[in-house]
């Protein structure tokens, strides 16, 4: 991590300011399982605090067990109770379905390289780019993801650069090239040094 932080220091210093200012790293890890990738999709455009309320109560409705075949003895209409889209309810079930069948393997995934968890992720019905992103960061912890399409990163960029206007996602990669092969650790300081904290 040292040789992340420093790199990263060097290369801008607009992100040095904000390690300097956040502290030590702390990324929170999830582990690459279907229930992280479930918790990721309920918190597609959503606020954190709202996308956590929803998560937790469809895990105390299954016990704490966040599986494929729970998911799937759920019927619709309760999970619409909990909070869930209708969209997102079929977005997790085709997750569920596909899981269960087993043309997503989850254990297959940290063999994977980045391109390609992308590819095997956006098969799923509602799982785009964006999840796909979350999922390589959180849970295969993989150090040099750009998510230029989140909006925390968007803002985050805006706030820290003093950017008049909402950076659009090819301008993010842009500012984004001198951060690699690191990205991942830029992207977490900009979402922390939001107010909020992105969910994250």
């Amino acid at each position: 991590m040292r040789k992340a932080l420093r790199h990263l220091r060097t290369a801008d210093p607009v992100i040095g300011g904000l390690i300097d200012r956040i502290g030590p790293y702390r990324i929170k890890y999830l582990e690459p399982r279907f229930d992280s990738l479930a918790k990721s999709v309920v918190y597609q455009q959503l606020s954190g605090k709202a996308a956590l309320t929803i998560y937790t109560r469809l895990s105390d409705a299954l016990d704490g067990e966040v599986t494929p075949e729970n998911v799937l003895k759920l019927r619709p209409a309760g999970m619409r109770k909990l909070g869930l889209s209708k969209q997102k309810i079929t977005y997790i079930r085709d997750l569920a379905a596909h899981t269960r069948g087993g043309t997503l393997d989850f254990a297959a995934l940290p063999e994977m390289g980045d391109d390609e968890v992308i590819e095997a992720l956006t098969r799923v019905k509602g799982i785009g780019v964006w999840t796909a992103h979350m999922f390589l960061i959180f849970a295969l912890r993989r150090p040099d993801v750009l998510p230029i399409g989140d909006l925390g990163i968007r803002a985050a960029v805006r706030k820290a650069y003093a950017l008049e206007q909402m950076p659009a996602p090819g301008d993010v990669e842009d500012r984004g090239r001198c951060w690699r092969p690191y990205a991942t650790v830029a992207s977490w300081y900009l979402w922390r040094s939001l107010e909020s904290k992105a969910g994250m």
